[in-house]
């Protein structure tokens, strides 16, 4: 793993524990690991406390597998000689991945051009306008390309690592490791599930916020643009592009995402039946509700309900 200054700890701590801790004890494959210093060290981390190795660059020329974490900030381009050791890696045929915003520093060395790739949310806009060859794709946890993977935020960095000892060593040992982070060997769907819904701006000038407030509490009853625009007390095509304005969205769509969340915290909090759910929220029938959920979140809500139960719900 290469690591630089500022490295989050959370994100550090995701690989070591995947790859850097011997399990040969209990009958697993073990992994010639190493933390390498792309920058003199002491690292700081995020969290402030500071971390030594006694590898540097130069041990990565033998890695059949770089890891890269989160990287600290979007708009910096990443030390020269890290760029070149990656670039080195995979053209004799190593593989690199990434945690997080780590996809900017294989961006910034050009391994993602003309691929797909992913990072958190919170990134994805800013990866699309600073790499346009790049295929960026919002909603997944991890993306495999062969010689590159990429992983979207935090958690997801788990999701990848077991990916990659599921290809090496099969399900079995993917999931005996799973089971000692007690994570799920798999997880169902996306990053959509965790997007925030689009809200407009707090300054609203555009005088819609009000409306938008009236229709949080009917999102039970049928809502067309034309209520919202007599509500709003404007015309349904002035209210339209003011609605974008301020959302960046669609009606339609900021509907169905208000009624996702909604249903996402009924999942969360009740013990609600799915009907019962689909009705609170507009969706109309059970079958409508899981495939917004399939469209939107690629999950299904007792699937989501599993994962994000609060154990006081009631």
């Amino acid at each position: 793993m290469a690591v630089c200054d500022r490295v989050a700890a959370f994100e550090l701590g995701v690989v070591c524990e995947v790859f850097g801790l011997d399990r040969t004890a209990d009958g697993l494959p073990g992994y010639d690991f190493a933390v390498c210093a792309a920058e003199p060290p002491p690292l700081r981390t995020t969290s402030g406390f500071l971390i030594d190795t006694p590898h540097g660059i130069d041990r990565l020329a033998e890695a059949d597998l770089i890891a890269i974490p989160a990287w600290r900030n979007v708009d910096e381009r990443p030390p020269v000689a890290l760029i070149a050791a990656l670039r080195a890696a995979v053209d004799r045929g190593a593989r690199v991945m990434s945690v997080c915003s780590g996809a900017f520093v294989l961006a910034a060395a050009g391994l993602l051009d003309g691929r797909r790739a992913t990072t958190h949310w919170r990134h994805v806009k800013a990866l699309a306008e600073h790499y346009p060859a790049i295929r960026v794709e919002p909603d997944v946890l991890y993306i495999d390309e062969g010689s590159v993977l990429t992983s979207a935020g935090t958690a997801a960095g788990i999701d990848l690592c077991l990916h990659i000892v599921r290809q090496e060593f099969g399900a079995e040992v993917a999931n005996a490791i799973a089971r000692r982070m007690v994570v799920p060997a798999h997880r169902d769907g996306g990053q959509a599930q965790y997007i925030e819904a689009a809200v407009p701006d707090s300054e609203d000038h555009n005088g819609i916020s009000l409306t938008l407030d009236w229709a949080k509490l009917h999102l039970d009853e049928p809502i067309t643009v034309e209520q919202l625009a007599k509500h709003g007390h404007i015309s349904a095509r002035t209210f339209a592009r003011r609605f974008a304005d301020a959302t960046g969205t669609t009606p339609r769509q900021w509907l169905i995402s208000q009624r996702l969340a909604l249903a996402q915290r009924l999942l969360e909090t009740t013990d609600l039946s799915i009907e019962h759910i689909a009705e609170r929220c507009g969706f109309g029938s059970g079958s409508a509700l899981r495939e917004q959920f399939a469209r939107h979140l690629r999950t299904r809500p007792l699937a989501y309900r599993r994962s994000f139960r609060q154990p006081t719900a009631s």
